[in-house]
């Protein structure tokens, strides 16, 4: 598979460049070039075997009292543009993926690492996919629409009791039940905040029984600035929002709710505009379980699960933005991304 199979290099090129360049805990400018330094001056050919699965010489290379030199290692930019393109084509398995990679795309990426060196490079990274999640999204035409749509989705994170008890995620991943698709299940549930178009404004990971409502007005109050550059604003959900605390916080960050009349409740304004908007947020969410494969995250901590949830919000906004410069259609069409 080569970088023009997953719709050129505009996707590859976006994301890289919102890759900031991290040392220590600062942030201080961009990285030069879509695949970073490494990618663009070495050939894979150029490389012996065992450089790149830490970015590392064979420690038995090494003799008595010599010292060598660290070999290249994978960028920022890189390991981000690997995650995107893992999701896209739907590698659900890390080590599935790297053995892809190096016998496709080893001139792209020269410094592939193994799959453990993969996996925590990448659980160290949520901050830099949420950093890149909000770049590309800013940088799109449909960014600035007026109307949002919020729902939540479940996130399966395993069914038998001894998976319950034991695992990692005890204590945050819960039962809950999905009246969409009349299901219980155990995990949690993304809350998501998204456009017209479907691309993501603002989300969060919360337990399968956490109340829908505290978890928007959450979202609200952590990111005060993402309303306050919308006044009149329009959040459409469905009939789980309501209530006076609710009402209260939306009211307070300017924006206007609509929602279905609860049983016993007059008509709300806005019901005519409800049905046809409302089930926009359906198919976003149908997009990340059925193309994305939401569900076989494959995560065991609550480091996994985010930095695999947060993989595929990266790789559906990188979409959105390269269809958006391409001037397609439908801005959410991953079918130039999945082959």
């Amino acid at each position: 598979m080569s970088g023009s199979r997953l719709g050129g290099c505009g996707v590859l090129a976006a994301v890289a460049g919102a890759v900031p360049r991290v040392v220590g805990a600062g942030v201080v400018g961009p990285r030069p070039g879509p695949g970073g330094p490494v990618a663009a001056d070495r050939e894979a050919g150029d490389l012996l075997d065992e450089v790149g699965a830490g970015g590392e010489l064979a420690a038995a290379q090494q003799g008595p009292g010599q010292y060598l030199e660290p070999g290249p290692t994978l960028s920022d930019a890189e390991l981000v543009t690997l995650a995107v393109m893992q999701a896209l084509p739907g590698f659900t398995s890390e080590a599935r993926w790297l053995r892809h990679a190096r016998a496709h795309l080893r001139r792209l990426f020269p410094c592939l690492p193994q799959q453990p060196g993969y996996s925590k490079r990448l659980r160290a990274a949520a901050s830099l996919l949420r950093h890149c999640i909000r770049a590309l999204a800013a940088d799109t035409s449909v960014w600035t629409d007026d109307v949002w749509v919020v729902d939540s989705t479940p996130v399966e994170c395993g069914r038998s009791r001894e998976t319950a008890r034991r695992s990692d995620l005890a204590g945050w991943a819960e039962y809950g039940y999905c009246a969409s698709h009349s299901r219980y299940f155990r995990g949690l549930r993304l809350h998501l905040v998204c456009t017209l178009q479907g691309l993501p404004v603002a989300f969060a990971l919360a337990g399968a029984k956490a109340d829908e409502r505290e978890v928007l007005a959450g979202m609200l109050t952590a990111d005060p600035e993402l309303a306050a550059a919308r006044p009149g604003q329009t959040l459409i959900g469905d009939k789980n929002y309501f209530g006076a605390g609710l009402e209260a916080t939306v009211a307070g960050a300017r924006i206007t709710l609509l929602r279905p009349a609860r049983k016993g409740e007059p008509e709300r304004a806005g019901a005519q505009f409800f049905k046809p908007l409302r089930q926009i947020i359906e198919p976003v969410n149908d997009t990340f379980k059925g193309q994305l494969d939401l569900e076989q995250h494959g995560g065991h901590t609550p480091e996994g699960v985010t930095v695999r949830i947060l993989q595929r919000i990266l790789a559906l906004t990188a979409a959105i933005w390269h269809n958006d410069r391409a001037g397609q259609p439908v801005k959410r069409s991953l079918l130039a991304y999945d082959h």
